[in-house]
């Protein structure tokens, strides 16, 4: 499997990995081990962008491969790719992570109004099988009756 950021800033990236790594493995693994891991490519990562001089403000994406071994994630740090496009050159990539950022805010919103009706649902669903149980209990409560 491939994880991959997108462009995120690199003062987010570590949030950003955890948020990404729980999507692709969170039904393969326990979340302790996604924990663990993420916290593992993270130090990684730091220490490329020390060697790299990345600043906090730098745009950054992040990509790498992993695979899940016995419950454990193993990442594959040869194919880790760290792009990186310092704050100079940030002019062009401001108005693209500005639509970036706004996309993911509306994605969290329709992600939340998704929830809410799934939650809705459910209700409603479970509500359902009350009313049914209690149409099964009165009918055969009727046959019982109508027998004696």
């Amino acid at each position: 499997m491939k994880l991959s950021t997108g462009y995120v800033r690199a003062s987010g990236y570590a949030h950003k990995v955890r948020r990404v790594l729980f999507a692709l493995a969170r039904k393969m693994v326990e979340p302790k081990e996604i924990i663990r891991a993420s916290g593992e490519l993270n130090q990684r990562i730091f220490e490329e962008f020390q060697r790299l001089g990345v600043s906090k403000e730098d745009v950054v994406r992040i990509t790498v491969e992993f695979e899940v071994k016995d419950g454990t994630i193993v990442w594959d740090y040869d194919t880790l790719k760290i792009e990186v496009y310092k704050k100079s050159e940030e002019e062009k990539l401001a108005k693209a992570m500005e639509e970036v950022e706004e996309r993911e805010r509306e994605l969290e919103e329709k992600i939340k109004a998704l929830e809410e009706v799934a939650l809705n649902i459910k209700k409603l669903s479970d509500e359902l099988i009350e009313k049914i149980e209690e149409l099964k209990q009165e009918h055969t409560s009727l046959k019982l009756r109508e027998e004696s």
